[in-house]
Formats: C-alpha cells, structure tokens, sequence
C-alpha cells in the first residue's frame, strides 16, 4: 500500500517543482500553450508519460490553448510518492518540450 505524505513532505516536495502547486488533496499544473495543436500534443506527453508510470492523472483542456494536469493518488486518499515522481516527469517534459 502506497502512504499519503504529510504537509510538511508535500510543501518540502512543492518547493522543487516550480509552477505545481496544492489544492486540497491534489497538486496541480496549469499550463498555456501557444496553440490547440501544441495543447493536445501536451496532452498525449503527459498520456504517454502517465502509462508508463501506470499513474494517471485527470487532465483538462480548455480556452483552446490550457491545460491543467491534476496529480492525487485516489487509492490511496492523498498526495503520495507517485504523484510528485510523476510531476517532476511531466515537468522535466515541459521544460525540455518533449
């Protein structure tokens, strides 16, 4: 079984992911990208990023160029390991534009 962090580990891990930040259980990303296109190629990145993890985050689309990522493990009741393991993924991702 997966353990939910504590606040403290949580604002610790935060700190290393500029950009992520806490709402309630969950941490989210909103991100703007330059076009539809490129907002869906984000989407199948973090897709394919998420299989590979076999954690899957929900993600949303919206005003045609945003996307928000929202990472919680729901088996679990809270924020874990997995969940900032696969944002800094998805971060390094952004960063590199892959």
């Amino acid at each position: 079984m997966v353990s939910v962090l504590n606040d403290d580990v949580i604002a610790r891990k935060l700190g290393e992911l500029p950009g992520w930040k806490r709402d309630g259980q969950c941490i989210v990303r909103d991100l703007t990208c330059t076009d539809f296109r490129s907002a869906l190629q984000l989407v199948n990145t973090v897709g394919e990023l998420a299989e590979q993890a076999d954690h899957h985050p929900d993600i949303l689309i919206h005003s045609w160029n945003r996307v928000r990522i929202i990472l919680s493990t729901h088996s679990a009741g809270g924020l874990t390991e997995k969940d900032f393991e696969l944002a800094a993924l998805i971060e390094k991702a952004v960063q590199t534009g892959s």
